[in-house]
């Protein structure tokens, strides 16, 4: 295949000494899916960013159809043709599916807007890579799936002919997984080039041409998909076998930790929550699946104290409602929220007043906090749990990865009765999510209960002992036989599909 694009010996140091990426190399064919890939931290996103311009190279050169190129921004590396699908989507939720996708180059006649082309053109892209999205509908009201095919048209209307698109299947079910994949090969066949960044060793061995594996800011290796066991990428990747399947033994259910009665959520139009009630027990992992915005979040922020309802919320026996997020955590709730940068941290501090910021437990006297015991403790965590930053980093210079990583340190160390976790391990790496599971377990093996909230297939599938399945506000199955549920039968009951009475 034709070499469209060569990144050589890029490195990148931030002004406070960071090294995210050190002599790191890139390159990708004409008409090839190439996936990156890594541990968090590894450098991957910089790399990334820089080639979209949103980062500047320290050293290295960036040669696009073998020509040396400066892309000094986003603007940039659009004129050249090269767009990003960020996974956090950047639309404007009021303006209909036309407009997010020209917003920026609308089409004139004259001084007014041309909004027939607008239209024409948004359906004729549509058409053209199977991507079927009314380009009148207010991309607030759509699905996540469709939302994700407005991200994409936007980078087409652009003229983009190297497409890099993050963690792109993060909160897809797996019939969503499939289209996309789908549409990412017409648009292979049509002469685009397409990276995408992701940490789903299954989905790479399914979709890619090749893949190029980052380890501590370097380019580690570059191999043929099919050359490749998934076993054999996760230990390339991390640098040492990692384990792939979640060990646990059966479980043993105890008394109940948390109960939902007939809990209503009002929303704009249909009940964010309409009428549900279940309950988790100390000793289980109670899964609560579903398509983004189905409810599953409403009922975790129920659990929290973080939105108001109607109906019975109980926690550790006593009813949520009127209570302080603080004083719910005191009963022996942890809460892994889904949003690390706005809900789970505090991006101003360090990652010692981060991992503190909870439960200073028995770490103080006459007031005053014991900062030495404090600090040996936040170092431990952070080397349990694989965190690349000393105590004393901000965590604002993190990855996203890492950040959750220190999340999830902070919230599993307090001994805690009930866990609400949120997507506990969105967007980390392969041998931290096996770190992680096995610290779930675990603590369920202890008489913790858990709920889990999660978007991944695989975790929901191989982690929950039982799961309640969401669509449109309301629990449409409830599965206890979890071995042998298989991915696509749960996307069913995710997209409404199927429907089964919990209980039944």
């Amino acid at each position: 295949m034709n070499e469209v694009l060569c990144m050589k010996n890029i490195t990148k140091r931030y002004e406070n000494g960071v090294l995210a990426n050190e002599n790191a190399s890139f390159s990708l064919c004409k008409g090839e899916i190439h996936a990156i890939a890594g541990e968090n931290g590894a450098g991957k996103s910089t790399l990334m960013k820089i080639l979209f311009g949103a980062e500047q190279p320290t050293e290295g050169v960036i040669e696009l159809s073998g020509k040396q190129v400066k892309i000094t921004s986003p603007k940039v590396a659009t004129r050249l043709g090269i767009g990003m699908v960020y996974q956090h989507f950047m639309l404007v939720d009021e303006l209909p599916v036309y407009l997010n996708v020209f917003l920026g180059i609308e089409k004139r006649r004259g001084i007014l807007l041309d909004k027939q082309a607008m239209i024409r053109e948004t359906y004729e892209l549509c058409r053209k890579y199977d991507m079927p999205v009314d380009p009148m509908a207010p991309c607030g009201e759509l699905p996540v799936s469709l939302r994700q095919k407005v991200e994409i048209l936007k980078v087409l209307a652009r003229k983009a002919e190297i497409i890099i698109l993050d963690e792109p299947t993060a909160v897809l079910t797996p019939q969503e997984t499939e289209q996309l994949f789908r549409q990412l090969r017409i648009l292979r066949n049509d002469g685009h080039t397409i990276v995408i960044i992701t940490h789903k060793l299954k989905e790479m061995k399914m979709l890619c041409d090749r893949i190029t594996v980052m380890r501590q800011g370097r380019t580690v290796g570059v191999v043929n998909a099919a050359d490749v066991t998934e076993q054999q990428l996760s230990e390339l990747m991390v640098g040492n076998a990692v384990l792939l399947k979640v060990n646990k033994s059966p479980a043993h259910p105890g008394k109940i930790v948390a109960e939902m009665q007939k809990a209503v959520v009002p929303g704009s139009g249909r009940l964010r929550l309409d009428n549900v009630s279940f309950s988790v027990r100390a000793g289980e992992i109670l899964c609560l699946a579903g398509v983004e915005g189905n409810g599953q979040q409403q009922a975790a922020e129920c659990m929290t104290g973080q939105i108001a309802y109607q109906g019975s919320v109980k926690v550790l026996g006593q009813e949520v409602s009127g209570r302080s997020v603080r004083t719910i955590r005191n009963l022996g709730m942890a809460h892994i929220p889904e949003d690390r940068m706005t809900m789970g941290t505090d991006q101003q501090a360090s990652l010692h007043e981060n991992l503190i910021s909870v439960d200073f437990g028995s770490n103080t006297r006459l007031g005053f906090l014991r900062n030495k015991k404090l600090r040996l403790r936040s170092e431990q965590q952070l080397m349990d749990f694989g965190v690349k930053g000393q105590y004393h980093t901000p965590i604002a210079l993190l990855s996203g990865g890492n950040m959750q990583k220190v999340v999830v340190a902070r919230e599993l160390s307090q001994s805690p009765k009930l866990i609400i976790a949120d997507q506990p391990t969105r967007g980390v790496d392969v041998g931290a999510i096996a770190f992680i599971h096995e610290k779930l377990v675990s603590l369920r093996d202890k008489g913790c209960g858990i709920v889990l909230v999660s978007a991944d297939m695989s975790e929901v599938l191989s982690l929950s002992d039982r799961i309640l399945v969401f669509h449109e506000g309301q629990i449409v199955a409830e599965i206890t036989d979890v071995g042998n549920t298989s991915e696509q039968q749960l996307g069913r009951y995710m997209l409404g599909i199927d429907r089964m009475e919990a209980g039944s």
